[in-house]
């Protein structure tokens, strides 16, 4: 299993794509948690910088979106959960 990408409203997109990327090339999968609106806005917009990260190697990617409750600081939040499918290599 890989590790669970956090990403905040503040996260910078571009580091979290580069960060995807590796992810899919070390393990084959990647899987990105927000909660927020702005935090999901930059876990979109990182998942398709990846995307376009991963492209010129041939391998074509895509995110199956769902949403998960977490627990933070004794309080049930709603996250959404995005998991990398690799659609071709």
């Amino acid at each position: 299993m890989t590790e669970v990408l956090k990403v905040s409203a503040t996260s910078n997109p571009n580091l979290v794509a580069g960060a995807i990327a590796g992810s899919i090339r070390q393990t084959g999968e990647a899987e990105i948690q927000a909660i927020g609106a702005s935090a999901v806005n930059q876990a979109i917009k990182a998942a398709a910088i990846a995307c376009n990260f991963l492209e010129p190697t041939g391998v074509k990617l895509a995110f199956k979106p769902s949403f998960m409750e977490i627990e933070t600081n004794g309080e049930i939040r709603t996250a959404i959960r995005l998991v990398s499918v690799i659609l071709a290599e």
